[in-house]
């Protein structure tokens, strides 16, 4: 007989966030804008590709987050994947900085999502779905519009710590 739930960890919070940084991945940052107009971003490296067709997209999001109301409820997002060179951009949207939009260049997307100029690719998806599980709610956007910048370095995240390709 197969068991009915998984068995408990054996490992503290702490172990488990060190062997999750074994894992390289991009660095985005999410972008939306409210009913009223205000603009929301904030880092975030646990973005995947889900579906080519249709084309859908899933990342997630602290339950605790200041900007859960204003995705949770939005219609659209964008999904900016940084460059190298923008490192800087990832910090202040990772900071708790109430206001990390100022000095901050975009364009508005096809439904108000801001678009950061630079990012290696960008992708304005409507909010398709959403997932409750554990700590976070797992987000599924429908891409409607996609763009990348050929010959753009991105910006890796590995143990801690920034880093660009290097090809092999």
């Amino acid at each position: 007989m197969s068991p009915t739930k998984a068995t408990p960890p054996s490992f503290s919070p702490r172990e488990f966030r060190a062997a999750l940084g074994a894992f390289a991945t991009g660095v985005t940052i999410v972008t939306a804008r409210t009913p009223a107009g205000e603009l929301v971003g904030f880092t975030a490296n646990s973005f995947n590709s889900v579906s080519l067709d249709p084309p859908l997209v899933l990342w997630s999001l602290s339950r605790l987050a200041r900007s859960m109301a204003a995705l949770s409820t939005g219609s659209h997002y964008a999904i900016n994947v940084l460059a190298a060179d923008q490192r800087d951009l990832a910090d202040v949207f990772a900071s708790k900085s109430s206001d990390r939009w100022a000095g901050v260049d975009f364009v508005e997307g096809i439904a108000g999502a801001p678009l950061l100029p630079g990012a290696t690719a960008t992708f304005e998806c409507f909010n398709r779905s959403r997932y409750d599980e554990g700590d976070h709610v797992i987000f599924v956007g429908e891409v409607e519009r996609c763009s990348h910048r050929l010959g753009a370095s991105p910006l890796l995240y590995h143990g801690g710590k920034y880093f660009t390709e290097h090809p092999l």
